[in-house]
């Protein structure tokens, strides 16, 4: 045999010894398991993305001394940013060189998107509609023929993200060089900013944050709009694409969304305000105007933006009560906000207030809100509770920082807000990787569940008497 015939052999060999339909099995186990279960391939997608961006922080090319940075601090640093959160451990322009800094970067950027479309398509698992092979739909009150398709649905929330993105860096970047006196970084901080402000992430570029730019309505108004829409989420994007002002034309939950954020914002803004008005560490020594604008500010960051202009830890303790709640609130669905969702807030207070009236079903604008949706969001709420109260209890027994700080801390990390009193950077190992796991699974958590919940229903074929337990 001659040496062409042999390599003609072997080159053939593994044809033979591995059947075609080998290949496939692979292929086939993948499509069962994101069928029967989206939310445990969510989990496992965030979970290999985050172990990727925690070895490229480690490298010691991505800190700006040039050494290794511990793995507690880059497995933070990465699900920080992969879950769109923004608490650090170290100062993100003083610690990261510009390498480290791009990683964060795309990790935001890769998080952000991630979410968005995986939140969108579990959402759509939540209505029972999901089934058809290469046939996944976006959230629920979106029915239009369009987005039948997956290839054409992440065209649209890519699309949508960058063009939203590239809008905010063509507002930033002029503004930043100006304020940074140079092309090249101004050019990078409006980016950054932009890509950090629309997934609501609070990562700064600066070793200040945006401290130095208070007044600068040119930097600070973008990054409030950029936050303000990022946190609608992309359903209701798809609605307003659709419909544009037409009110009647918009689902519930397009409506819900953004009157129960319009009310938050407003809500927020004049507690912020009412709460800080003599602070003189805050804003207790600044002009009227000034307040009023850091109030709005606050406010729009306080959900899940969590950039600042003032130290959150000088606030007075009840502005710091004040903001666990609405961090805890969150943003809207299938959004790069966290929280528990404004519209499970929203659910749950219209159940409460059908309930005070007597009502049988729980309405709102000319619909009926399904039973099995008020369990879901009951079921959401108590799942964020339990896992705020079991952080709460590991922070307490590592530190012995006081309570309403661990309190604010754990919260806004579940709440992916990123909003901090400087715990985290106090932290031992042993409790930034607390906060680290509950950062990933307040940003996967709620939404798993929800999926699950709605997805795994059995047929019951009898039924048991009723009988009611004293309640209250």
């Amino acid at each position: 045999m001659t040496d062409l015939a042999r390599v003609t052999d072997l080159a053939r060999a593994p044809s033979r010894s591995f059947p075609r339909g080998m290949w496939r099995r692979p292929r086939v186990l993948i499509d069962q398991v994101a069928r029967s279960s989206p939310a445990r391939v969510a989990l496992i997608v965030f979970a290999l993305v985050t172990l990727v961006f925690t070895l490229l922080l480690s490298l010691p090319i991505a800190a700006r001394d040039g050494r290794a940075t511990p793995l507690d601090d880059s497995f933070f640093t990465a699900v920080s940013a992969v879950t769109v959160t923004g608490l650090v451990t170290v100062n993100t322009a003083e610690h990261w060189s510009f390498f480290g800094q791009v990683v964060i970067l795309l990790g935001i950027q890769i998080g952000g998107l991630g979410i968005v479309t995986i939140a969108s398509l579990l959402a759509r698992a939540v209505t029972r509609q999901l089934g058809v092979r290469n046939k996944l739909l976006a959230q629920q009150g979106i029915s239009t023929g369009r987005l039948g398709e997956v290839g054409s649905l992440l065209r649209i929330v890519v699309l949508t993200t960058l063009s939203i993105e590239l809008a905010l860096a063509a507002f930033l970047v002029p503004s930043f060089i100006i304020a940074d006196r140079s092309w090249l970084q101004g050019l990078w901080h409006g980016v950054f900013y932009a890509v950090s402000a629309f997934n609501n992430a609070g990562f700064v570029s600066h070793p200040d944050g945006l401290a130095g730019f208070v007044g600068n309505g040119w930097i600070l108004v973008p990054i409030m709009v950029g936050v303000f829409i990022g946190s609608l989420g992309f359903p209701v994007f798809m609605v307003l694409m659709s419909a544009k002002f037409e009110v009647r034309k918009w689902s519930v939950h397009a409506k819900l969304t953004l009157l129960v954020t319009t009310v938050l914002l407003v809500i927020g803004g004049i507690l912020w305000a009412a709460l800080e008005w003599s602070n003189t560490s805050t804003i207790g020594d600044m002009p009227l105007g000034e307040k009023l604008f850091n109030a709005l500010f606050a406010s729009t960051m306080m959900r899940s933006g969590g950039f600042s202009l003032v130290d959150p830890s000088s606030s007075e303790p009840i502005t710091l009560l004040a903001t666990d709640a609405l961090m805890f609130a969150g943003g809207g669905s299938a959004s790069t906000a966290g929280g528990i969702k404004v519209t499970t807030v929203a659910v749950l207070f219209l159940a409460i207030i059908a309930e005070a009236r007597g009502d049988t079903d729980v309405r709102v604008f000319g619909r009926t809100i399904p039973q099995g949706a008020l369990r879901v969001a009951i079921s959401v709420l108590f799942l964020a509770a339990t896992l705020i109260l079991v952080a709460t209890g590991l922070i307490m027994a590592v530190t012995r920082e006081p309570l309403d700080r661990i309190l604010f801390e754990v919260i806004s990390a579940f709440a992916t807000c990123g909003l901090s009193v400087g715990l985290s950077e106090e932290l031992p190992p042993s409790g930034k990787y607390i906060l680290a796991l509950l950062m990933f699974a307040g940003r996967v958590g709620p939404i798993s569940l929800a999926s699950a919940l709605a997805v795994r229903q059995r047929r019951q074929l009898y039924r048991y008497p009723n009988e009611s337990p004293i309640l209250g």
